[in-house]
């Protein structure tokens, strides 16, 4: 069976040939199988956002392949990918269009991957659609089409976009670090949200996060990157038992670094 996404000897290099050159992704080997809930872990710089927005398309790859479903991406643009690959990001302001109403916010992300335009005005059917999948929110914001988006709380405004990124199911979903600017009762809430979704769409799935909690709650595998590479990965019935002191002893056994960023162990 084809991988849902192959990622072979990624680099990325920041100014490359200058005093402030950064090799940021240094050969980065991941083989994704449909249906993985991944999530990602490290210290601050280990490269994990850097690893989302390759596989966005973001940033250009400097050395490496990506292919998903067997096509190669590598060279295709944001936009381009944009029809496979849907993307929550930390911030919940930029997953949606401020000014626009809630329902109108759905309708754009309902042509996902279509050339057409956004056409003002939402259709009938498709309102009910909109009220029938917030409904599953339970967050009474089926009640709420035509309110300006602006005005959700920003947990409100995730959940949102969450569905929104489920609403054309995508071949792969990025979080990146996605509950991160929500206080920690709305974060749970969120989260027990985005499993949710993962597993009624059957989603492959990325989450990257700071919280070692999290990453061993959450997803079937988890990765954790040390500069620039992966030094833990381990899935199935083994991550299922991980707790945070074998994974802190993995990643010092195969990095040969003490764990010291603080916002990672106190997540």
């Amino acid at each position: 069976m084809t991988p849902v996404l192959q990622i072979t000897d990624l680099h990325q290099i920041f100014e490359k040939g200058t005093i402030n050159e950064n090799h940021v992704l240094k050969g980065i080997n991941l083989t994704i199988e449909q249906g993985e809930f991944i999530t990602i872990i490290g210290g601050n710089g280990a490269g994990k956002s850097t690893l989302l927005n390759s596989i966005a398309g973001a940033i250009p790859t400097d050395i490496g392949k990506i292919e998903l479903n067997g096509q190669d991406i590598t060279k295709q643009s944001v936009v381009k990918r944009s029809g496979q690959i849907s993307r929550v990001f930390q911030d919940p302001k930029l997953g949606t269009a401020v000014r626009l109403t809630v329902e109108e916010n759905m309708a754009i992300a309902l042509k996902r991957g279509q050339k057409r335009g956004f056409a003002s005005g939402v259709k009938s059917k498709n309102r009910q659609f909109f009220k029938e999948q917030l409904s599953k929110l339970n967050l009474g914001l089926e009640n709420r089409l035509t309110a300006e988006i602006g005005l959700l709380s920003g947990g409100q405004r995730q959940a949102i976009t969450l569905l929104m990124a489920t609403l054309i199911r995508p071949e792969l979903i990025l979080l990146d670090e996605h509950t991160a600017a929500l206080d920690p009762k709305t974060s749970a809430t969120v989260m027990a949200l985005t499993n949710q979704l993962i597993k009624e769409h059957e989603l492959t799935a990325f989450m990257v996060t700071h919280d070692m909690n999290d990453a061993i709650k959450y997803g079937n595998r988890l990765i954790m990157l040390h500069q620039g590479k992966i030094v833990v990965d381990v899935k199935g019935e083994d991550k299922a038992k991980l707790t945070v002191p074998e994974l802190m002893e993995m990643f010092q056994k195969n990095s040969g670094s003490q764990l010291n960023d603080d916002q990672l162990l106190l997540g």
